[in-house]
């Protein structure tokens, strides 16, 4: 564990960047481990804070451009997102528009919701706005359960 915590401390802000944007992307990875690490060793909150919404929400980005792309098959076989997925997901977010980004940081689903959001073309100034507004929110309320243990 204190090789864990060594080499997390070693790229602070910039590893937590990295764990955010691969989370936030279509790669199974945990960054909520990583913030509360390098919280508990002693780093900064709002440097994490920013680091971590900032790299989560260019994660939801990069499937947002992957969607917008428009290749259900690329989805279906890089993503492992059905098109059956995609398409329920679709006329779920037609009742909201771009501001259902706001749920891309609920796990799994978040995935689903970003490319979904480009494959429809969805405004993408609106969707980075609620994308952020999201992930935002998600690490402040864990920056703040973090500070009360």
């Amino acid at each position: 564990m204190d090789a864990f915590i060594d080499f997390m401390l070693q790229y602070g802000y910039v590893g937590m960047f990295i764990a955010a944007f691969a989370a936030g992307s279509v790669f199974p990875f945990s960054s909520e481990a990583v913030l509360a690490g390098l919280q508990l060793a002693g780093m900064r909150e709002m440097p994490l804070f920013l680091s971590a919404t900032i790299g989560n929400c260019l994660g939801s980005m990069l499937n947002y451009w992957i969607g917008h792309l428009g290749r259900l098959e690329w989805i279906e076989r890089y993503l492992h997102v059905p098109p059956d997925k995609v398409h329920s997901t679709q006329e779920w977010l037609n009742h909201g528009g771009a501001w259902m980004g706001i749920l891309a940081f609920i796990p799994l689903l978040g995935d689903v919701i970003s490319v979904t959001l480009g494959f429809m073309r969805a405004n993408v100034v609106l969707t980075a706005i609620s994308i952020f507004l999201g992930k935002a929110l998600r690490y402040a309320i864990l920056i703040w359960a973090i500070n009360m243990v």
